[in-house]
Order: structure tokens, then C-alpha cells, then sequence
């Protein structure tokens, strides 16, 4: 067995953690992990992405062009630059709430509409399950915590090799003691949106 993981978004998301919390599940698990990230301008809201890939003997933490098991996009723009790091058959959990550039929140540029964003990759993917992670973390007490609603909701997502038990407890391991309790709820909250998709 192998998965390749595409986790991409933009700074201050919560995309190396929710990496972080997958790779030590996944090393949990039993399985061979390898990951790598590249960062863009992480402090300043720029692209990030990182690639985890697990399994029984997994050597490179780099994957082929279209190789992506699933793609978590954090960001709908930047779900949509990532689409060619997957194929048709590949899962995609995508957050619908944007991070606005500091070119169109000064009023230079437009964000297209999450319609226009969604209609594009469905157009290329089949496997599309969409979450509104911010919104969703707003309700469990904190907008910070929408990276735990991506985590929860990926536990959700069919054919995901690691279970749900498991994410959690590395997750709440894994922030700080004083922000578990928001996290859980996150957490549990993004699997449900995720599990009434089915």
C-alpha cells in the first residue's frame, strides 16, 4: 500500500500542522512515511504546500505530476492551482471559504467566485467533497481551528487508511494543552460535515 497526500493552502492555515498530524498518525499506523514542504511567502499569506506520502515502503517524499492520492486544499484558489498534482480518479476535500490576497482586499484585483472556482475542478475531478472549514470553526469558538475541521473532515473521506480514533488523538497531542477542547469540537464538527456528504 501506498497514498500521496497534496495538502496545499496558504500561510497562517494551519497546513504543516494538519501535515505534522497526518505523517505521525500515519507513522502510528505502522506504515513508512516521507514528507516534504515548500513554502511561498508562508509568513505573508503566500502558497504552501506540502506532500506526505505513506505506506509499506515508501522511499521518495516527493510524487510524479498527477500521482496525488487525495489533495486537501485549505484554499479554493489554491485547490484549483493544485489540480494537476492529481488525476480524475484522485479525492479532493476542498475548504470553500477564501483567504482574500492583499491585492484584492486593497481592491487591485478580484477573487473569483467560489462557483466559478468549483465548476473548474469539477470539470477535471469527479471526487470533489467541499467543506466550509472557517465557517465551521467559527461555531466550534474560533476561526483558528478550521485547520481541525479539515483534519476531522479528511478522516470522514471514503478510502482515507487512517481512522478517525487516531487523527484525533494525534491532533489534540498536538496543540497546545489550552486549545484542545476548541480542537476536539473542530475536529468532530468537520467530520460530521464531511460524513453527511455520503
Amino acid at each position: 500500500m501506498k497514498y500521496s497526500v497534496q495538502i496545499v493552502g496558504v500561510g497562517g492555515q494551519g497546513v504543516l500542522l494538519a501535515s505534522m498530524v497526518l505523517g505521525t498518525a500515519a507513522m502510528r499506523a505502522g506504515y513508512k512515511v516521507r514528507m516534504s514542504e515548500v513554502h511561498g511567502m508562508a509568513q505573508r499569506g503566500g502558497s504552501v504546500l506540502s506532500t506526505l506520502r505513506f505506506g509499506d515502503d515508501v522511499v521518495s517524499p516527493l510524487e510524479a505530476t498527477g500521482g496525488a492520492d487525495l489533495i486537501m486544499g485549505f484554499e479554493p484558489m489554491e485547490t484549483v492551482r493544485s489540480m494537476k498534482l492529481g488525476s480524475r480518479d484522485t479525492a479532493v476535500l476542498m475548504n470553500l471559504d477564501p483567504v482574500y490576497p492583499g491585492n484584492v482586499a486593497a481592491g487591485f484585483d478580484t477573487y473569483p467566485g467560489i462557483d466559478v472556482l468549483l465548476n473548474e475542478i469539477k470539470s477535471r475531478n469527479d471526487h470533489v467533497v467541499t467543506v466550509e472549514a472557517t465557517e465551521i470553526a467559527l461555531k466550534a469558538g474560533k476561526a483558528v481551528a478550521a485547520n481541525a475541521v479539515m483534519i476531522g473532515a479528511v478522516a470522514a473521506m471514503k478510502g482515507f487508511p487512517l481512522g478517525r480514533d487516531l487523527l484525533k488523538e494525534v491532533l489534540l497531542e498536538t496543540v497546545p494543552p489550552k486549545s484542545t477542547d476548541l480542537n476536539s469540537k473542530a475536529f468532530d464538527m468537520g467530520y460530521e460535515a464531511v460524513s453527511k456528504h455520503d
